[in-house]
């Protein structure tokens, strides 16, 4: 699953002029999918126009995929202050959205996210240049305002 973001780390160097840019890029995106990951605020819970964006994010699908096959198949019982009893896989599927029959899916989405990434690196690698014919590339020539 961390291959994901090694990958996603490659393309966005790949397709930005520099290595801080590519940082800069980064934070925000990382930001994006960290809010919407279904982590702070759950599935079920986020507003339905946003939704969308947890369905594209890739720590959704890891967080999804994590524990949808380490606790979604238990049945142990949960007790739950005010409620009654149920059983784990219940309650998560009920309050998150975890089931543990979407592993298939979630196993798919995540190596599709990992072919998107390296695609689009070895399209930025093979075809953006950010070098200029003097062989300066565009941070040293903005420095040397030339």
């Amino acid at each position: 699953m961390c291959f994901t973001y090694l990958i996603y780390g490659m393309m966005v160097v790949a397709l930005t002029p520099g290595h801080q840019i590519a940082a800069i890029v980064s934070s925000f995106v990382v930001s994006f999918w960290n809010s919407f990951s279904g982590f702070l605020i759950s599935w079920p819970l986020i507003q339905v126009w946003w939704r969308w964006y947890y369905w594209a994010s890739p720590v959704a699908w890891t967080i999804n995929g994590a524990i949808a096959s380490q606790v979604a198949d238990k049945t142990s019982p949960l007790e739950i202050p005010g409620r009654d009893p149920m059983p784990v896989n219940e309650f998560l599927k009920e309050n998150f959205g975890f089931d543990h029959d979407f592993r298939v899916p979630v196993v798919f989405a995540l190596l599709g996210w990992v072919f998107l990434f390296f695609f689009v690196f070895a399209y930025g690698i093979k075809f953006l240049n950010f070098v200029f014919a003097n062989g300066k590339s565009i941070e040293v020539m903005d420095m040397l305002k030339i």
